[in-house]
């Protein structure tokens, strides 16, 4: 048996080997120094190192998991990650660890759907083997779940390309989000999905949250305190608020 110590990872080779001197990756700038790589936020690209605060291994997670205001991160492609800091990776083990902390999975994603390892998986093959609270996820027709799907894969909550659809819904860009792919529905996709088939059932009591929701709209006003990512009960929640400009523009 090989050791474990010379086990190369080939997402991780070819993901390094598709860069020479920096990359984007979400909201992390990665830059070559020497054998080593830098990461900071790439909204501090211009900040001189001295001014970052110098984070340690044992220190990343804490970074991923909470924003600059101290709110818990449960979306880690959120565009919601803090600024201020830098991580210099002394190996490629390292900045392996780093990145897979800041943003679970990207490296191995990004290899599988680079080199055609796997297939995305449609939001119909995907809510069809849904059982339980979410078998209703199905019943969303294809132009119901379009707009949900743009409101809860927005820019403004998840950077991650989403290369998964259902149809007659095109999929994201590298430009408008990142090189970090979406393989599949997740699970606050699902159950953003199920509110919206909820409301979609209860028209009566969907119009009166509607006409409070779209005032909000009206009013461009953002929503008064801490609002859970996934509390979709909240009529002020951002992506249900997103989810009606999605329909706005169906309907215009």
């Amino acid at each position: 048996m090989e050791p474990m110590d010379t086990f190369e990872n080939p997402a991780l080779k070819n993901f390094l080997a598709s860069f020479q001197s920096e990359l984007i990756l979400a909201q992390v700038l990665i830059r070559r120094v020497g054998n080593e790589f830098e990461l900071r936020h790439v909204d501090d690209r211009e900040c001189d190192s001295e001014n970052l605060r110098s984070v340690r291994e044992n220190e990343i997670r804490e970074l991923a998991q909470f924003t600059a205001s101290g709110a818990f991160r449960p979306l880690k492609s959120a565009p919601s990650l803090q600024t201020g800091w830098r991580f210099l990776a002394r190996d490629e083990r390292q900045f392996e660890f780093a990145l897979n902390t800041l943003y679970p999975g990207a490296i191995a994603d990004w290899f599988a759907a680079k080199f055609s390892r796997a297939t995305p998986t449609n939001y119909r093959e995907f809510t069809n083997r849904q059982t339980g609270m979410y078998r209703i996820t199905a019943m969303l027709t294809d132009a119901l779940a379009a707009p949900v799907i743009r409101a809860c894969c927005h820019k403004k909550f998840c950077l991650k390309q989403r290369i998964w659809s259902v149809d007659g819904l095109e999929t994201d860009s590298i430009t408008e989000k990142s090189l970090i792919p979406c393989l599949e529905p997740c699970a606050i996709l699902l159950e953003f999905a199920r509110k919206a088939m909820r409301l979609e059932q209860q028209a009566e009591r969907a119009a009166e949250l509607h006409s409070a929701e779209n005032l909000s709209i009206e009013q461009d006003t953002e929503p008064q305190g801490e609002i859970r990512e996934a509390d979709f009960e909240n009529p002020q929640n951002p992506r249900r608020l997103q989810l009606l400009r999605e329909k706005e523009k169906v309907s215009a």
